[in-house]
């Protein structure tokens, strides 16, 4: 059979068509080959260049340098729990506010219980943290003025200088100290010298980690050529706890201390004396502090003459707290060998 000129030209068109999109096909598949091929050449060579370029891994450990404390603060902790919050014999009013531009007032009063006497002194304290400098300015009841400049940190980091003068303008009697600190990782060195008197040149140094550490403390007369004091200390530090021996004026006192954080809110310390030029019989005191809530706290300590120290601390409100303090002879508990106290302080 005979096909007509018109299915002949469909014949012909299907043709033509499937040939198109045949070479279309092909065209794309070449393509996509091509790309996938340029694509891989491309992630090899990047790969390639990050490996060799790419940045050493850097040690991002945090290493903590100890700066220990200077030759008064070894024992600090002990200290405190003996000497602080303990206002006996005396009522006392202390004040503190700061204005807005960095100045900070203080007024304390005090009254002796026994003789009725009265002392106060007023303070001003200037800090510029930009610069490292602080200014204090005071004034007694004794008519003593005073001026103490620091200076931290300006001409080289944990070195600050210090300048400390006192006027007694009524009987014209007057002093100054100049001195340093200087304090980085493992040690902690301070010095000052006495202008009028001597001169002198007193000067502490401590040194260690935060396992042990070794202080001395020595006072030079320049003019007689000698030394008049030699103190030195031995402290071992842990997380809860920290023990110390020294020995003072010469190696004629001894002394021993410990101070034990017990648990969060529980403290227990106790201390030694022994002076081997005049007494024979050692010294020992025991104490003790307890944290009642977190606005509340008391503390005892009692010596081997049985002369029992109690202290209360309340805080009223923030930046209020009353404390009480008293002194009881367990030995003679009928005389009248007691002393009591108050204290009122105000920060604001």
């Amino acid at each position: 059979m005979f096909k007509s000129k018109n299915e002949n030209d469909v014949e012909e068109l299907k043709k033509d068509t499937q040939n198109f999109l045949s070479k279309v096909t092909d065209s794309y598949k070449d393509l996509t080959s091509k790309v996938s091929s340029s694509y891989s050449d491309l992630s090899s060579k990047l790969e390639d260049y990050t490996k060799s370029n790419k940045p050493k891994a850097k040690n991002t450990a945090v290493k903590f340098s100890f700066i220990p404390p200077n030759f008064g603060d070894v024992n600090k902790l002990s200290n405190d729990l003996f000497n602080k919050d303990f206002p006996i014999g005396a009522t006392k009013l202390e004040l503190n506010t700061n204005a807005s531009n960095g100045v900070k007032f203080t007024a304390i009063g005090i009254k002796d219980n026994k003789s009725g006497q009265v002392s106060s002194e007023l303070k001003t304290k200037f800090t510029d943290k930009l610069k490292g400098l602080t200014l204090t300015e005071s004034w007694n009841t004794s008519n003593v003025l005073g001026t103490n400049i620091e200076l931290a940190d300006t001409l080289t980091k944990g070195l600050k200088l210090t300048l400390n003068g006192q006027l007694h303008p009524t009987i014209g009697k007057k002093n100054a100290k100049a001195g340093f600190e200087f304090k980085q990782a493992n040690v902690y060195t301070r010095a000052h010298v006495d202008l009028f008197k001597g001169p002198t040149i007193v000067t502490d140094a401590v040194v260690g980690n935060a396992d042990v550490l070794i202080g001395a403390d020595v006072n030079y007369d320049v003019t007689d050529a000698k030394v008049n004091k030699f103190n030195t200390v031995v402290a071992h530090t842990s997380r809860d706890y920290t023990i110390s021996v020294g020995a003072s004026n010469m190696f004629g006192l001894f002394s021993f201390s410990y101070f034990h954080r017990v648990q969060p809110g529980l403290e227990a310390g106790a201390r030694a004396h022994w002076n081997k030029a005049t007494d024979s019989a050692v010294s020992v005191e025991i104490g003790a502090k307890y944290a009642l809530d977190i606005d509340s706290f008391v503390k005892a300590k009692i010596n081997n003459t049985g002369v029992l120290g109690l202290g209360y601390y309340q805080n009223l409100r923030q930046g209020v707290k009353l404390g009480f303090g008293a002194s009881l002879d367990t030995t003679r508990l009928n005389e009248n060998a007691h002393k009591v106290g108050f204290s009122f302080n105000f920060e604001g």
